[in-house]
């Protein structure tokens, strides 16, 4: 569940209406750190071969589908997303530290500018990649 500025979202109801899209083949939704909110939703999607749909077609499209607090604020497109051996996505182990948290900055090369000034993750959450930097 993703606490967005005290609303409750659950993942799974964005993603199954960011499925119903006809250019998304699968679709994640994580939660990535915000200084207001405490957690912002962003959808790590892969598309259907051949689609050409942006980030703001998918925003407007499930911004029209859910609840004002609901829909991703950023989307991520790749080109696969790490599985398990029966299909289900490795949200909590792999795909957090897989996918860039920066929703300002989607083509970030590492997650953590540095060690030093790095937030601590939230409890209950794997710990910080090493910084490539330092």
């Amino acid at each position: 569940m993703i606490i967005r500025g005290g609303f409750n979202v659950y993942p799974r109801e964005v993603e199954e209406v960011l499925m119903e899209h006809p250019a998304v083949s699968l679709a994640a939704v994580i939660a990535v750190p915000h200084e207001s909110h405490g957690q912002e939703i962003k959808a790590v999607v892969v598309q259907k071969a051949g689609s050409g749909t942006t980030e703001e077609e998918l925003t407007t499209w499930a911004k029209e589908r859910l609840a004002a607090y609901k829909y991703p604020r950023g989307v991520q497109f790749v080109d696969e997303l790490p599985l398990t051996s029966t299909g289900k996505i490795l949200k909590r182990t792999r795909l957090s530290t897989w996918a860039a948290w920066r929703l300002r900055r989607p083509n970030a090369s590492a997650i953590w500018t540095c060690q030093t000034k790095a937030p601590l993750p939230p409890k209950g959450h794997h710990p910080r990649p090493p910084c490539p930097t330092c």
